[in-house]
């Protein structure tokens, strides 16, 4: 094995290695309970890691063994999936910069107004079409129940850093005025009329405020915040995917160099 292929094993040794978060960052996403709803987010990422990784071996096996239309496929292939990280990495940072988050007064958690998220996500995400399964599948998680077991008083809650999916979800808006009970369970609104929601609220725990716009957009906030997470992984990894790419490029040039002087050398040209 000339010293170019070993440099282009090293090199995709060190993509395998960077596969590896890419693959753990996906798995982490998928497992969230808001992802666990929305399935077609749930495994872009995963896919995306799965395929450096078996590219990268094949690349390797490539160069281990001198064969050069593998190495010729790895670099085909390697330079799709970098392609389509990068586009996966753009789109997903301009769908998550809109933030619909507020602060409010005496309260450690925000709160979220949907028509501050991107149009695209409230286009494919809570529209009718797809917000009835979405709100059944959350109704059926314990995303909301986990409150009730970590916080007892009023104090203990509005001091809590809970998700933009519970504050959405498992609670009235607070401009309504509801009186705490506990974390699910409010009573006596002091304004109904100060949003739509106040009225949608629900003490039924099946039914929350799975109808609101609030849950909406907590779920969209829930999305952006865990979005947000994972590119500055996927950031990392594709400097580095890139970084390889190019010195595996040159590499892959001189390994042909050397294999044409040496049959020079042998008398076969």
């Amino acid at each position: 094995m000339g010293v170019s292929n070993n440099i282009t094993a090293i090199l995709n040794f060190i993509a395998f290695l960077a596969s590896i978060p890419i693959i753990a960052s996906g798995i982490w996403l998928a497992s969230k309970p808001d992802n666990e709803c929305i399935h077609y987010f749930r495994w872009p990422v995963v896919i995306l890691g799965f395929l450096i990784l078996l590219v990268s071996l094949a690349g390797f096996v490539g160069a281990y063994w001198n064969k050069q239309g593998l190495l010729a496929f790895y670099l085909i292939c390697m330079a799709i999936l970098i392609a389509l990280l990068l586009i996966l990495l753009v789109f997903a940072f301009t769908v998550t910069r809109p933030d619909g988050s507020y602060s409010v007064p005496g309260r450690a958690y925000k709160e979220y107004r949907i028509d501050g998220f991107s149009q695209w996500l409230r286009d494919h995400v809570t529209n009718s079409d797809n917000w009835g399964k979405i709100r059944s599948c959350l109704a059926e998680s314990d995303v909301c129940a986990r409150l009730t077991q970590n916080y007892i008083t009023s104090d203990q809650f509005f001091s809590a850093n809970i998700s933009p999916l519970q504050s959405g979800c498992c609670k009235p808006p607070t401009a309504c005025g509801y009186n705490y009970v506990n974390p699910t369970l409010w009573v006596n609104p002091a304004n109904q009329l100060a949003d739509p929601d106040c009225l949608l609220w629900s003490n039924d725990q099946s039914l929350l405020c799975y109808n609101c716009n609030s849950c909406k957009a907590g779920l969209l906030g829930n999305l952006r915040n865990e979005w947000r997470k994972v590119n500055v992984i996927l950031i990392v990894a594709v400097v580095v995917l890139i970084w390889v790419y190019v010195i595996a490029c040159s590499a892959f040039k001189n390994a042909q160099t050397e294999d044409l002087f040496r049959r020079y050398k042998q008398g076969w040209v």
